[in-house]
This record gives structure tokens, C-alpha cells and sequence, in this order.
């Protein structure tokens, strides 16, 4: 047996099971009823058989239309829900969000985002990694993810392969525990950060070590070389001064556990990183346009957000 039938044969067979005849199913389509005649027709012929039995204005099933009713109906019934489906995902109510995240971003600043487009959006699926700059450019290529929240600009050749969809700008900035010396000082030299650090913590936000920290990290009397989790402990505990950036030491600031030191004589600095994918990658659904949408909007709370015209 061919099957050569459109969706709407089976539509209407079943609607004129429902309406009980010809005329009522033609008018209840809004179609000629010579079109609904036509289609049984050719349906009839594909399935070798009648599956009506007609007696005046009234129809009535035959065998052969009593079990092919209920496939009808379940034929229907998933392709109203995949419809239904693709309508949702591309207004993005329904859809798959995979991103992976800066293992400093992936906390303070990501995880309101996560929980306001959930709420939101609660059929969604999240896909959500963090962990350094390295592995996100072999996720983002291997296509574990379809974004990607990575320093910028990307310094190795990879860069050419990405396309840029948001720029953050970071301030990075100097703690130490309430209790260290130089946390009574509202303002503080170089020279003082030098001699006071004991230990000072070296930290790598960026791709490489910034310049800055490069040279401060020469001159320190004591210093450790720490990963961003081991340092930010050790400061909270009361041991040591590093450059954090601010998002993933904001909590510990807004909770008193450290304090910022101001630094006089030493130029801001700060972290720049983007959400980017691959240029030849299908375009985004509506769901990633709407998380995007949802981390802009963070960004701009949080002050970290550059120009608009770079924000495209």
C-alpha cells in the first residue's frame, strides 16, 4: 500500500466522523464539499476499500473505517502538538539553550539570569557549562554548545572563526580581608600594595596574565600563583590581597567577608569578554535571541555592559 496522501485527507475523514456527514464537515472546513468528496475518494483508494457507509444525509462507518479512525486521530493529534511545538519555539516559548560560561562569570552574574528566563521560559531546555577560556573554544567547536561566554578579544587564530553577539567590560579590582592593613586605608600607592600584600595573590583572568599584575607580581616580596576559587577562600579566610574581577567577588564584598582597596596611582582595570558563535553555524532560534536579551539586560544592571553599538 502507496501513501501518497496529503495531511489534510486524513483531517478530513476524520472530521466528517465528528460532524456525522459530507455537508457539515465541508462547512466546518470552510472547503466546497465536492473538495471533501475528493478527498475521501482518493483516500478510499490508497486504504482499497469504502470507509463510509452512506444512508441519506447521515454517514456511518464501515470495518475498514472504524480501524483506521483511532491512527487518524493519533496522526493528527502529534502533528497538532508538533505544530503547536514549532509555533512555541519560534516565539521562543519552547526550544534549547546551550551556552558555556567563564567559570568567574558563571555564578554571581549568570545564575539571576538563569533563574529570571526560567521562570520565564519553563519549557526551555538549559544547557549550562562553566569553566575556563581554553575548554569553551573546544566546546564551542566541537558544537557542545552553541554559545559561548569567552574572554575577548580571543587572542590565538581561533578568533576569525567567531562572531562577537554581546561585549561585557569588567572592572577588576584589588580586596583584601577587613582585617589586613590596608583595608583601614581608604586609598593606598603601589608601593604599598607591594610592601603590605605578603602574600600577593596572582590571579589569571584573562587569556594571559594583563601586564599590570605581570609587573606587580615581580616586585612583591611574597607571592602565590592560585586559580580564582583557591584564592578567593584564602582571602575571605584572611590571607593575602589579588585582583579579583568584580562580578565573581561581588558577593563576598556585598557581605562585608572582603573590601576593595583603591589604588591611587594605578590606571583601572578591567576584563572584556563576549558571547560568540561560530559564523556558519544555522541561525540562532528565538530562544538563544531571548537569553541573550535576558544576559544584556543583567549586564546593563550590573554596569558591565559596553556601548550599545557594539551590542548588535
Amino acid at each position: 500500500m502507496s501513501l501518497p496522501l496529503d495531511f489534510e485527507h486524513l483531517i478530513t475523514f476524520e472530521r466528517i466522523v465528528r460532524e456525522g456527514s459530507f455537508s457539515r464537515a465541508a462547512w466546518s472546513l470552510n472547503l466546497p464539499q465536492p473538495t471533501v468528496s475528493a478527498r475521501i475518494k482518493a483516500l478510499e483508494q490508497v486504504m482499497e476499500g469504502a470507509l463510509f457507509i452512506r444512508t441519506g444525509r447521515r454517514v456511518a462507518l464501515t470495518d475498514l473505517g472504524h480501524t483506521l479512525l483511532p491512527y487518524a486521530q493519533r496522526a493528527i493529534a502529534v502533528m497538532s502538538e508538533g505544530m503547536e511545538v514549532s509555533r512555541q519555539a519560534r516565539t521562543g516559548q519552547r526550544g534549547r539553550v546551550t551556552i558555556g560560561v567563564l567559570g568567574s562569570l558563571a555564578g554571581a552574574f549568570l545564575g539571576p539570569v538563569l533563574a529570571a528566563f526560567h521562570a520565564a521560559h519553563p519549557d526551555v531546555e538549559l544547557l549550562v557549562r562553566g569553566t575556563d577560556h581554553t575548554a569553551l573554544v573546544d566546546m564551542l567547536l566541537d558544537r557542545v554548545v552553541e554559545l559561548a561566554l569567552i574572554t575577548w578579544p580571543c587572542t590565538d587564530s581561533l578568533n576569525a572563526e567567531m562572531t562577537p553577539l554581546l561585549h561585557l567590560h569588567e572592572p577588576v579590582i584589588l580586596v583584601a580581608p577587613p582585617s589586613h592593613p590596608l583595608a583601614r586605608q581608604e586609598t593606598v600607592t603601589q608601593a604599598e600594595v607591594l610592601h603590605h600584600a605578603r602574600p600577593f595573590i596572582v590571579l589569571r583572568w584573562w587569556q594571559t596574565m594583563h601586564p599590570t599584575i605581570v609587573r606587580l607580581a615581580s616586585q612583591a616580596h611574597s607571592r602565590l600563583d592560585l586559580n580564582m576559587d583557591s584564592a578567593r577562600h584564602m582571602v575571605i579566610g584572611g590571607t593575602g590581597i589579588g585582583f579579583f574581577t568584580k562580578m565573581y567577588i561581588s558577593e563576598a564584598l556585598a557581605t562585608g567577608q572582603v573590601v576593595e582597596i583603591k589604588v591611587t596611582d594605578l590606571a583601572p582595570l578591567y576584563r572584556d569578554s563576549a558571547i560568540v558563535r561560530l559564523p556558519r553555524d544555522l541561525p540562532l532560534a528565538m530562544a538563544g535571541v531571548e537569553f541573550i536579551e535576558a544576559v544584556k539586560q543583567r549586564a546593563a544592571q550590573v554596569g558591565i555592559l559596553r556601548g550599545d553599538a557594539e551590542n548588535r
